[in-house]
């Protein structure tokens, strides 16, 4: 099944619209699922779904105790057992168990929560919904788990009782220089789930022939970065070789909490970088952030293959830190 992170927001219109509707969220799972823990089902109450808890082989199953649960008001958890064939079908090496959590919106889940983490995640803040199995406590909060929230990542607590589904903003990649390059990684970055904004002042680069329904800001770098915006959800991307574009946007990036910077260039160019954000004031910490030459060295030749060398040290960046 396709991925699909628009669950509270389906879930809230579903409920509004008076069809009834249930969040089912991965709470525990084998270790090579198809779906990490927080990943979300939500179910209309006339049986519609968009989602994904498993890749397929317990959609069925979840949908049948989620309308059941919404008839009678009460929150479940789910476990299956899934054999070898099943978790073979699925694209998984081997079977293993997978925890369900099914919340009925209304009677369980309260609307006006639901609503307040939807507002969250358009205002993009990151925000944690917690949920306390033995005593069914829910609340939003948004500090607490800072590295829940650098890593991305839900999951119980260690008493094995609180479960913290993080909903973080969705990823944002700000690539400065429409090049070739970029033309590779925009779409490559799509789909591995970010949202993706062109940033070149130069027409003749950034038009809507090379990159076809793409967001392009025609501003000066500086300029389209600071309306954009840098937070924790987000990669800077700079491509153009050119300081007069690459280090207005960089100086920004360096006081901003943007998870990845990567500036593209050889040894001999970074470090003219290097000195001259040095001369600008900037500190040893803050030039380190810079991931230059950009790109994990897998030997890449070509544009293409560079992107995905960029698009790799961005999601080691995300998922394993620093």
């Amino acid at each position: 099944m396709e991925a699909f992170d628009n669950a509270p927001e389906q879930a809230l219109a579903w409920h509004e619209a008076g069809r009834g509707a249930v969040l089912a969220t991965v709470i525990e799972t084998w270790g090579s699922a198809p779906r990490r823990v927080g990943a979300q089902l939500v179910i209309s109450g006339d049986g519609e779904m968009q989602g994904s808890v498993s890749g397929g082989c317990v959609e069925g199953a979840v949908v049948l105790e989620a309308t059941d649960a919404l008839e009678k008001g009460e929150p479940r958890v789910l476990e299956y057992g899934v054999s070898d064939g099943d978790a073979f079908a699925v694209g998984l090496a081997c079977g293993g168990t997978i925890r369900v959590l099914v919340e009925p919106v209304g009677p369980v889940l309260p609307a006006d929560l639901l609503r307040a983490l939807i507002e969250a995640r358009a205002a993009r803040k990151p925000v944690a919904y917690e949920v306390r199995l033995s005593t069914g406590a829910r609340q939003l909060v948004s500090e607490g788990y800072p590295q829940r929230f650098a890593m991305d990542r839900s999951g119980f607590e260690e008493d094995g009782d609180l479960f913290v589904a993080v909903h973080n903003p969705p990823l944002r990649l700000l690539v400065v220089g429409a090049v070739h390059i970029a033309q590779a990684l925009v779409p490559m970055a799509r789909i591995a789930g970010y949202d993706p904004v062109i940033i070149d002042p130069r027409g003749a680069f950034g038009s809507e022939a090379r990159f076809p329904g793409e967001r392009i800001v025609a501003d000066w770098p500086d300029e389209a970065v600071a309306q954009v915006g840098l937070d924790t959800r987000t990669a800077l991307v700079l491509l153009t070789h050119d300081p007069k574009l690459d280090d207005p946007a960089l100086h920004l990036a360096l006081n901003a909490p943007c998870f990845y910077i990567g500036a593209l260039g050889s040894r001999r160019t970074h470090a003219s970088r290097v000195a001259r954000l040095e001369e600008a004031g900037f500190s040893h910490e803050q030039i380190a952030r810079i991931h230059g030459p950009i790109g994990l060295d897998i030997g890449a030749a070509g544009p293409p293959e560079i992107a995905v060398s960029i698009l790799a040290e961005m999601t080691q960046r995300l998922r394993k830190g620093a």
